[in-house]
């Protein structure tokens, strides 16, 4: 990109409030979005000009619901959002940025160098496969998958009372009702869809927050069964 030449929309004074500090490497990430995002199919052309309102400030408006210091993993992140504006927001969180795409994680690694943003890590991975590996305090995911396959991933990686938040749409409140089920089996607690950044953004971010119960132990869903009158499996008998 030329020097001088600015691909990205100027920051609107609402960013001024939100990002603070951090407001010059929101720009700066702006720019990468707006430019090498785009080039790479990240983002779409058409969404450059509401980049600051639908994308960077939608994200940020999210980091009032993390609670810190802690250890975050934003899984399928993609371009960086909402990961990078919350490891930009919050310097005292270690994000991990959970992308399997190599050409997604290469430009997340490319970002958060230009940005200097040392408590970040990349890892390329799809999110059931790194089941085990992370354990983290907080996940959050952003346009990533419905409900019902996004609360499971989700649930799995962080530890238990650990907390998840999903960035959603309107439509929140029905989708979490169709994935009661699913939440239900996946240990969810304490379900709700809230509104981050009121006042400050508009529209608000919509966000599906809930907590981790304990994990599921080896076999209780055999003895679930047998407790709402399913047949135990029958043994053969010793000769």
């Amino acid at each position: 990109m030329p020097e001088g030449v600015r691909l990205a929309p100027p920051a609107p004074p609402a960013a001024q409030a939100m990002f603070g500090p951090a407001l010059g490497l929101a720009e700066r990430y702006a720019e990468l979005l707006a430019g090498p995002g785009v080039q790479r199919g990240l983002l779409g052309p058409r969404e450059v000009p509401r980049l600051w309102d639908r994308h960077l400030m939608n994200c940020a408006a999210v980091a009032e619901l993390v609670p810190h210091p802690c250890s975050l993993v934003d899984i399928g992140a993609g371009a960086g959002l909402p990961g990078i504006v919350l490891a930009m927001l919050l310097p005292d969180v270690q994000v991990v940025l959970l992308e399997p795409m190599l050409r997604r994680a290469s430009f997340l690694g490319e970002c958060t160098a230009l940005l200097g943003l040392g408590n970040t890590a990349i890892c390329r991975s799809r999110a059931q496969d790194a089941v085990g590996t992370i354990t983290a305090d907080v996940a959050t995911a952003r346009a990533v998958a419905p409900m019902e396959r996004l609360a499971e991933l989700a649930l799995n990686l962080v530890r238990p009372g650990g907390l998840v938040l999903a960035i959603k749409g309107a439509g929140a409140a029905q989708e979490v009702e169709r994935a009661a089920p699913v939440l239900r089996r996946a240990g969810a607690r304490d379900v709700a869809v809230v509104e981050a950044g009121r006042g400050k953004v508009s529209p608000p971010a919509v966000v599906v927050r809930m907590n981790a119960g304990p994990r599921p132990v080896a076999g209780a869903r055999a003895r679930d069964g047998r407790a709402r009158g399913r047949p135990a499996p029958q043994r053969a008998a010793r000769k």
